[in-house]
Formats: structure tokens, sequence, C-alpha cells
């Protein structure tokens, strides 16, 4: 599944690239350098691209480390720029082992849950560019 998002067109075509993957599948690092292609009219990176290379990792991390006796969606999303965005952009996506068994724990009611995760999209000087806000929805399956 990572191999493929490389060939995503969104992806592709933005120019966003999987950095690094750990083992756990508890942490995903993604790039974007600013080029031709994915600059707006003012020359910065374009906010739709910014946001797409954070819009799917929190699923599907989820969606990874819950398994198939789990529902998993997006259900809500904020994007909020503070700096314009040059150069190469780099976002961060993590969810710590206890939060997974947590959330696991917590939807053996059959009750669905909104866990709310949050990351930044950095500069090269590390400065941030966008605060990311992100809304899972988990539920158990009925009958699992």
């Amino acid at each position: 599944m990572l191999f493929a998002m490389r060939f995503w067109p969104p992806f592709l075509g933005a120019g966003i690239r999987i950095q690094h993957v750990n083992e756990d599948l508890t942490e995903i690092v993604v790039s974007m350098k600013l080029q031709e292609r994915n600059r707006n009219f003012v020359g910065t990176h374009y906010g739709g691209n910014l946001y797409s290379m954070c819009d799917p990792w929190y699923m599907f991390m989820l969606m990874w480390k819950l398994g198939d006796d789990y529902v998993v969606w997006d259900q809500a999303a904020e994007i909020e720029f503070t700096k314009p965005g040059t150069g190469t952009v780099t976002a961060t996506f993590q969810i710590p082992l206890d939060t997974v068994e947590a959330l696991r724990n917590e939807a053996e009611s059959g009750d669905k849950l909104l866990p709310e995760f949050r990351t930044t999209i950095n500069d090269e000087s590390g400065d941030v560019v966008a605060n990311i806000r992100k809304v899972v929805y988990v539920r158990k399956k009925r009958g699992r």
C-alpha cells in the first residue's frame, strides 16, 4: 500500500514524497519540494497540496493498526496556514501504540469514537507553515 501511495496521482502530481515509515507503522514522514507544478499564484506552496500531503495518514495508520474488525474513516479536518510555504516542507504523523490500544479497548463497546490528531507542516528551517487537525471515526464492526 505504501509503495502504491508513491504513485497515487494527487501525490505524484504535487511532488509529495514518503520519506520514512517506521517498522511498527506508528510514524510516517512526508515531504514536498516547492516546484513549478505545485506553486500557487504568488510563488509559494499551493494550500491544497499542503493539505493533500496530510490527508490520508492518520486514517491509514489506524486502519493498519486496528485491522479488519474496525471501521475507520476521516470525519473532519482543519488546516491553519501560519506562514507561506517555500522550499521543502515536511510533516510527521505519529500514533503511539498505547493510543492504538486505548482506542481498541474503548471501541469494544461498539460505540463510535472520534479521536483527534494534530501535526504541523514545517519548512526547512523548522518554522511552522501550517497546523493540521484531523478527526477520525473509529468503530468496531458489528458482529465481530
